[in-house]
């Protein structure tokens, strides 16, 4: 508490010239040190609380004022440093300031000569002045310990709000005597309405997409009719993206009656929420589809394969083959949800492990595109099955072959094609065999459920050669 102060500085200006002294001080005690409140006549800020004339003011001297006609002749003060130094302290006269009960401090004035004693006049004048000092401390106090609770609330207030802010909280009260909402800014932004701190009830009821707004009426009518707690969740009118808000409420008064007045509530974006949920249910939807499928699929590789094979050897050989490119397929499919795979990522999971990274023979080329979860599975078991063949019988098969594998954009702009090219070079010399095998027809067949998608599957002298062709969704 220490620092100038114009008040204090008027009193003990008042008190010195009354006192005829030419040092007059408010002081406050403190365990190790005395502050000077204010002063008149010195340039100290303050003493050790040991030699304070103002300690034996507060312990001996009651509620009366303390006198010291000559320190030098006082035993108390005899050694005391104020009075053997270059200060010089004779004469002191000071009475004690009460604040709330407890004594503090004093106002006292201070002479380098010894005085007489004062006279009753002035001395009741400095009680007078002392519990003036004693009010304006107590005030003092009071107005700071005030300024601090008030800074306290609006830091707290301030707080509060970033964090509803960063959470998308908006806080609202309904007056429904008036039918008014007051409410902070976000509310308003969240249903697309104009900035404003109050909003007429029905103006956030119409701001309710059709689709939600009758249900939403309905449970908060039913909620103020019941326990007063209302919960609910709805649709933005109008948004677009579609916005979602879920909302809590309370009842916080009621008239004389029981029927609520007062409804304080919250509301808060839960679209991430929404769509999450959404894309889950559709994710669930579309694996229940691809479970059917696959199993469908792994029963038609079996019968079809067990079907086409010599001899049990290899049946498993060719069945786990191709059981391990679908299994791949779908782990692909997995890690991207189902939604879209580029097709470089299919060539490199399916085609390329049939060739030696540190000898790569598979020369693989074409633009970044997207295909949907059949097209990427009819498209690694076709990529796997040529592999697979050219390793046991094409180009794959002997040390000098090789393939290109390449892919373009086909089509125009509203209606896009892939078209993907396997050639095989400078492998064994290739006829046509004399029945089709499974592997053959797999590949003709595994984009069946694409529908505009062809498939050329050759075997050219010079090397197998497939052209696949189909459109992008």
């Amino acid at each position: 508490m220490s620092g100038s102060d114009a008040d204090f500085d008027a009193i003990t200006a008042l008190a010195s010239q009354i006192m005829q002294t030419p040092v007059a001080l408010v002081t406050l005690l403190g365990r190790e040190r005395q502050e000077f409140r204010s002063k008149v006549g010195t340039e100290l800020d303050g003493t050790p609380s040991h030699i304070s004339f103002c300690a034996h003011t507060i312990a001996e001297a009651g509620n009366a004022p303390f006198l010291v006609p000559n320190a030098a002749d006082d035993s108390r003060f005899t050694e005391n440093e104020l009075v053997t130094g270059p200060l010089h302290i004779r004469f002191y006269a000071g009475v004690p300031l009460t604040v709330a009960g407890e004594k503090v401090g004093s106002l006292c004035v201070l002479d380098t000569e010894p005085r007489e004693q004062p006279r009753p006049a002035q001395l009741s004048q400095l009680e007078s002045m002392a519990t003036l000092v004693s009010s304006l401390l107590h005030l003092k106090d009071s107005a700071r310990r005030g300024d601090i609770a008030r800074t306290a609330l609006i830091r707290e207030k301030k707080r509060h709000t970033l964090a509803l802010e960063a959470a998308s909280i908006a806080s609202w009260v309904w007056d429904l005597r008036t039918n008014r909402i007051e409410c902070d800014d976000l509310l308003p932004q969240m249903l697309g309405l104009p900035i404003t701190s109050s909003l007429r009830a029905s103006d956030l009821f119409r701001a309710i997409d059709r689709r939600d707004r009758r249900q939403s009426m309905l449970q908060l009518r039913q909620a103020l009719e019941t326990n007063g707690e209302y919960a609910g969740e709805y649709r933005v009118g109008r948004s677009q993206p579609e916005r979602w808000l879920g909302t809590r409420g309370r009842v916080l008064d009621r008239d004389a009656k029981g029927t609520p007045t007062l409804v304080f509530g919250v509301n808060f974006d839960i679209t991430t929420t929404k769509t999450s949920q959404e894309r889950q249910r559709l994710l669930l939807r579309e694996i229940n589809h691809r479970v059917k499928n696959t199993l469908a699929t792994v029963q038609a590789l079996a019968t079809q394969t067990v079907r086409h094979a010599r001899e049990p050897r290899e049946f498993l050989a060719a069945f786990t083959g191709r059981l391990q490119a679908l299994g791949l397929a779908h782990g692909l499919l997995s890690d991207m949800e189902w939604g879209g795979i580029d097709l470089a990522e299919v060539v490199r999971l399916q085609a390329m492990p049939f060739t030696d990274k540190a000898d790569p023979r598979i020369n693989a080329t074409g633009p970044a595109i997207s295909l949907s979860p059949d097209q990427a599975l009819g498209m690694g078991l076709i990529l796997h099955e040529l592999g697979s063949n050219a390793l046991k019988h094409g180009a794959l098969s002997v040390s000098t072959g090789r393939v290109d594998l390449t892919w373009r954009l086909d089509g125009d702009r509203e209606h896009p094609r892939v078209s993907l090219l396997w050639e095989e070079h400078d492998g064994p010399a290739v006829s046509r065999p004399s029945r089709s095998g499974f592997g053959s027809i797999l590949i003709k067949r595994s984009l069946d459920k694409v529908l505009g998608a062809k498939v050329d599957h050759r075997f050219e002298p010079e090397g197998v050669q497939a052209e696949i062709s189909l459109p992008l969704e």
